[in-house]
């Protein structure tokens, strides 16, 4: 009876914990993405290397991580989707591989979603990208966008899906907590600008 679920959460798990910015850097010769900007591994801070392919690939592959995860299970059982997301999400969060110390998960939550409730996955996008090209901040349209998930499945109708994203939302806020500390101080950078010498 457990097996099925368990597997799913592993399989989400190992996909989510593929730390996509880390390897691409590193095989461009970029070095440890850890060592550079805010020491982050998602796509965000590849683009503080200057390599703007690299960031957008590593935007693509965190999110495609996120949906193949529920997709794979979606295809053995519709009730493994929801377990391998959430596995998948606590991968990224959470990789072995980096002693746990892994991504935000904005981008691998979106893939999630997504695949989950495709509505919820284009509010979510518009979230992220308006709130992105509103204030240029990556962590305001990474929150704002994952606070909009929880929202976005109730208004669905998508009531039991509503406690695990109201969960996952909350982990997102806490990966944040050092933005949010320098947003309050006006010190977080934003995106494409240059801080001054």
């Amino acid at each position: 009876m457990w097996v099925e679920p368990i597997l799913a959460l592993l399989l989400g798990y190992l996909l989510g914990s593929v730390p996509f910015g880390l390897v691409l850097t590193r095989l461009s010769g970029g070095g440890d993405l850890r060592q550079t900007g805010s020491g982050n591994i998602g796509a965000t801070n590849v683009l503080r290397t200057g390599n703007k392919a690299l960031a957008a690939l590593t935007l693509l592959l965190d999110i495609g991580k996120g949906y193949a995860a529920v997709f794979i299970a979606l295809q053995i059982s519709g009730g493994l989707g929801v377990l391998a997301g959430l596995g998948a999400f606590l991968g990224h969060l959470y990789p072995v591989w980096l002693k746990f110390n892994g991504g935000k998960g904005v981008a691998t939550l979106l893939g999630v979603v997504s695949a989950l409730v495709p509505t919820a996955g284009l509010i979510f996008a518009v979230t992220w990208l308006g709130s992105l090209a509103l204030w240029r901040y990556s962590s305001v349209g990474g929150m704002l966008a994952a606070i909009s998930v929880p929202i976005a499945v109730f208004a669905l109708g998508e009531y039991a899906m509503m406690p695990m994203f109201i969960g996952l939302a909350l982990l997102v806020l806490w990966k944040h907590r050092s933005n949010i500390e320098r947003l309050i101080t006006g010190e977080e950078p934003k995106v494409g600008v240059k801080k001054r010498a």
